[in-house]
């Protein structure tokens, strides 16, 4: 439908397909007539996918999520909201990132044998 939006995994799959045009040296031109065809979108969001992949290459498609709810000190679930508000990011993402990051480290300290 003309002027909706795509999310942002199939973005990444569009702009990855435009990688894959690019890379077998279609012309950006082609590449967006393609893209086009096989997407449902106009040419000239197919030029924009192939322009993209062509200066900046392949996009990372996201991992789907879930909802996990948890329940965490009140002073601490103050620290994260405080923590993510400075640094401009959802409280989503600065928990990823600190889970991430105790999962690596506790890995490296624990392996499975």
């Amino acid at each position: 439908m003309a002027g909706d939006r795509v999310r942002a995994g199939e973005y990444a799959v569009r702009v990855n397909a435009a990688a894959d045009l690019v890379e077998a040296g279609v012309p950006v031109a082609e590449a967006a007539r393609v893209l086009a065809g096989r997407f449902g979108c106009s040419v000239r969001q197919g030029r924009r996918y192939a322009e993209q992949a062509a200066r900046a290459g392949r996009a990372e498609i996201p991992q789907d999520t879930v909802v996990f709810t948890v329940k965490l000190p009140a002073g601490l679930a103050a620290r994260v909201r405080a923590h993510a508000r400075q640094a401009g990011l959802a409280i989503s993402a600065v928990v990823a990132q600190a889970l991430e990051e105790y999962l690596a480290r506790d890995q490296k300290n624990h392996p499975r044998r």
